[in-house]
């Protein structure tokens, strides 16, 4: 299965050039060509990889980055013809994996794209992925991005905690590391302080049922990350 790619770009022409050239390198390719449709766009597909222009109407690529980036964990890549070091780091800040100056190359651009897809492969399902996951009475649903318990009821809960325990539930029995989560979570490298997957892992637990002052179903592994007990949904 090919990776899915959202072209946010508003110079319709460019847009059909990258577009075309894209797909003939076997992508799977949608283009936006204004700012106002593109965070629902992003967050409603949830390509693989998105290539964001920084100067659109309705809303500008900084804006739909850091909008996206509270939900959206795919890969981002900003674009634009602005030459300034502070729109750089701008970008960089707010969660884009590279940032690339016009004008471009198509075979520049096809290259930094594979080279995120290699970088990023762990954010991008198989293609023989599963759509669900069940474990005993318990199944998780990717395409819903649902879950429902043994009991039957279904918690609320957010993109980022169905994202942490779909991560752990793709290695159901293995030992998940801090690392690994992160960088599934965030797109960046753990640095030894992050606490956030802690309090992911707290939270998910809650609403799991799962005591976390003694959890049986998402198991901390001390130095080295959690584990989702295979045998503990029944």
């Amino acid at each position: 299965m090919s990776a899915r790619i959202l072209l946010v770009e508003d110079d319709a022409r460019l847009s059909a050039l990258v577009c075309g050239y894209l797909q003939k390198h076997g992508y799977q390719v949608e283009c936006v060509l204004d700012g106002a449709r593109a965070v629902q766009t992003i967050l409603r597909r949830r390509p693989d990889l998105v290539i964001l222009d920084v100067n659109l109407p309705g809303k500008d690529g900084f804006e739909i980055c850091r909008e996206a980036r509270a939900q959206y964990r795919g890969i981002v890549i900003m674009v634009t013809a602005r030459d300034e070091e502070f729109d750089e780091v701008l970008g960089l800040e707010l969660g884009a994996d590279d940032y690339v100056h016009k004008p471009v190359e198509p075979r520049v651009l096809l290259a930094r794209i594979k080279a995120q897809l290699r970088r990023n492969e762990h954010l991008i399902p198989a293609s023989n992925a599963p759509e669900s996951i069940t474990l005993g009475r318990c199944r998780i649903d990717r395409g819903t991005r649902s879950v429902t318990l043994p009991n039957g009821k279904q918690p609320d809960l957010t993109s980022a905690e169905f994202d942490l325990l779909w991560a752990l539930a793709c290695s159901a029995g293995e030992v998940v590391t801090r690392d690994t989560l992160v960088r599934h979570l965030r797109g960046v490298e753990f640095d030894g302080i992050d606490r956030s997957v802690d309090g992911g892992i707290y939270k998910l637990r809650r609403k799991l049922n799962d005591d976390p002052t003694a959890p049986q179903c998402i198991l901390t592994v001390r130095g080295k990350g959690y584990q989702l007990n295979k045998s503990c949904w029944d």
